[in-house]
């Protein structure tokens, strides 16, 4: 008889089990011997166990909203809407989340939820009678399991480094495990092991061809991908302990090296390539079509529905809906700056970045320029009506895009400047943004300085919204500078100066007639901004964001939103509720504290950086 999926979660740090305060903090299945045997008797079986595995990276407490669009915030981007409190979401944007912010906690459970399924599936599948007996196809197929489950504790481990640094590390089930309080292991000791562990999943994976799978699924592109990112976390620079300061890895070239051979594998493969459509790629996770030219090499899936195997994608983030066919809550900004980083002939801007609301009767409302919202997930892009705020989009973890980044930035480093295989690379990158005006792409620089600010920045844009950009902040150690620069150009354009100086201070724009929908979610993004009826009295559509005001009165028909002049010095700094990053402290706040709860439970836990 088919046994039920295996779900066992056991949380081996601080003696949780016996935590009972919160709604179902783990559900444990205590399994005997034989029936953890019994569980991998099979193929079949494996798979069942393997897709528990999967599961733990789903639901709201990692990637279907709190790791993804909760945790990463703010870089010099996006930041979360609403204002300061310490125990919530806005906490952690703010940089002043505190050891009992609401946020903190099921993230950092189900993230080791997670590592002890993938224990307990590496543990036993060599064990397996089919593993050491059965036939070629099925060691095969065991093995492909076990790469599997190897990348996925590598993921988690990588989640939980990059967000609260040296963390307690065990490999082995907790049954295991002489002490289950363990204290917290070097993050370097981590990052080498899971870089080791992915070398050998490497050899397992197939590539996704031969695989015959899709995107939800771990493919060599995908250990490849991962194996890179996690080389450049290694190589770059971390708030560590003691002394409590930001301190590059030892070695960096040794682990450029590894980003940069496991990039140029992946670029030579052939399995992958830049989708021709930027707002295609993102248009394809809304209907759960592969797109076209499998550009998204490992999307963490979602279904069901509900807040454990769903995402929140689309309502939780992304363009803000008030009518009740499209009901969801815009629950990132953008900060009115990162608008100003595109060029006007950039794709991805309209993208990035809504600069419109959806009102009650579904007309496209201009916003303020201090309450737009990330652009890249719709909930109108769905076929999801009502007020569901599960959606099934899945999040695209790792892109080709990346790929080719990662592979300049790495050739750049081990080669003191870029070859021109790294500005190829960038090249096909900024094409696609500027597809129909590539007269418009402008020179990319060949020197070793010039050319990393430029993949700096070309990060910034091509990932907006997908979680990426304060971890890459971290890893340069640049959070600290792109703050501060974020706040004086955030002074510049409240005061029209600098960069800004051509900026409106306020934009007129015509409502449809009363009743009259004009949103069409059919639409381009870029589409749907140029047609927002703006008053332009001699200035072209394309314009309208770049051009200064004439002196005059709000035009008959027209309603006038603030553009510069929303901007105010409350938002810039000294407002400790209402200030970007107002928080942030060098050398501590790289960092999130851990859970209070989690510290209470384990003696060996200590909590660090300054919490």
């Amino acid at each position: 008889m088919k046994k039920n999926t295996f779900l066992v979660i056991v949380f081996s740090i601080a003696g949780l089990l016996s935590f009972n305060s919160c709604e179902e903090y783990l559900d444990v299945e205590s399994l005997s011997n034989t029936a953890e045997e019994q569980q991998f008797d099979s193929v079949s079986d494996t798979f069942s166990a393997l897709v528990g595995v999967y599961n733990s990276t789903m639901g709201d407490n990692t990637y279907g909203q709190r790791m993804n669009l909760i945790l990463s915030q703010s870089g010099d981007d996006l930041r979360t809407s609403g204002d300061y409190n310490a125990n919530d979401r806005r906490g952690v944007s703010c940089f002043g989340a505190i050891p009992t912010n609401t946020e903190l906690l099921r993230p950092f459970l189900d993230t080791y939820a997670g590592i002890e399924r993938a224990n307990l599936v590496i543990k036993n599948i060599p064990l397996s009678p089919v593993f050491q007996n059965g036939s070629e196809e099925d060691k095969k197929m065991m093995n492909r399991y076990l790469g599997e489950a190897l990348t996925l504790r590598a993921h988690f481990y990588h989640d939980l480094i990059k967000n609260w640094g040296d963390v307690p590390f065990q490999d082995v089930p907790s049954a295991d495990l002489p002490d289950l309080y363990l204290a917290k292991t070097d993050r370097d000791i981590i990052y080498d092991k899971i870089l080791d562990d992915l070398l050998k999943a490497e050899s397992l994976v197939p590539w996704r061809s031969e695989g015959g799978t899709t995107a939800q699924r771990i493919s060599k592109a995908a250990v490849k991908g991962l194996r890179a990112r996690i080389a450049l976390a290694r190589g770059g620079y971390s708030l560590r302990r003691n002394p409590q300061m930001m301190m590059q890895g030892s070695n960096p070239q040794k682990y450029y090296q590894i980003a940069y051979d496991e990039c140029k594998d992946i670029i030579n493969s052939g399995q992958h390539q830049l989708n021709p459509s930027y707002e295609g790629l993102f248009r394809s996770l809304h209907t759960n079509t592969p797109d076209a030219t499998n550009e998204i090499i490992y999307a963490i899936g979602a279904f069901g529905g509900n807040s454990r195997t769903d995402s929140k994608i689309g309502y939780y983030n992304g363009l803000r809906h008030d009518d009740t066919d499209w009901k969801s809550s815009g629950g990132i900004n953008a900060i009115p700056v990162y608008f100003y980083e595109f060029t006007k002939y950039d794709l991805r801007r309209d993208v990035n970045i809504a600069i419109f609301r959806v009102s009650t009767s579904k007309q496209e409302e201009l916003q303020t320029s201090i309450n737009w919202n990330d652009g890249k997930f719709r909930k109108s892009w769905t076929s999801i009506t009502g007020t569901s705020q599960n959606l099934g989009i899945d999040w695209p973890l790792l892109r080709y895009s990346d790929i080719l980044l990662m592979f300049a930035e790495a050739d750049n480093e081990l080669h003191n400047g870029p070859s021109q295989e790294a500005i190829n690379a960038v090249m096909a990158v900024r094409q696609r943004a500027y597809a129909g005006n590539l007269g418009q792409v402008g020179t990319i620089p060949t020197d070793k300085p010039g050319f990393f600010n430029y993949i700096v920045k070309e990060r910034m844009l091509e990932f907006g919204g997908e979680g990426l950009r304060k971890y890459d902040l971290i890893r340069w150690n640049l959070l600290e500078t792109k703050i501060n620069e974020t706040r004086q150009k955030l002074t510049q354009f409240m005061n029209g100066t600098g960069s800004y100086a051509s900026v409106p201070e306020y934009i007129f724009y015509k409502k449809p007639a009363s009743g009259v929908a004009n949103y069409a979610p059919a639409k381009t993004a870029q589409q749907n901004v140029l047609d927002i009826d703006f008053y332009l009295n001699g200035i072209t559509k394309a314009d309208i964001f770049y051009s200064p005001n004439q002196s005059i009165a709000t035009p008959s028909g027209y309603t006038k939103v603030n553009w510069r002049l929303a901007m105010t010095q409350a938002y810039i700094s000294g407002d400790p509720v209402k200030s970007y990053a107002y928080y942030f402290q060098p050398n501590r706040k790289e960092l999130l504290p851990i859970a209070a709860d989690v510290i209470n439970s384990n003696y060996n836990l200590t909590q660090d950086y300054g919490y």
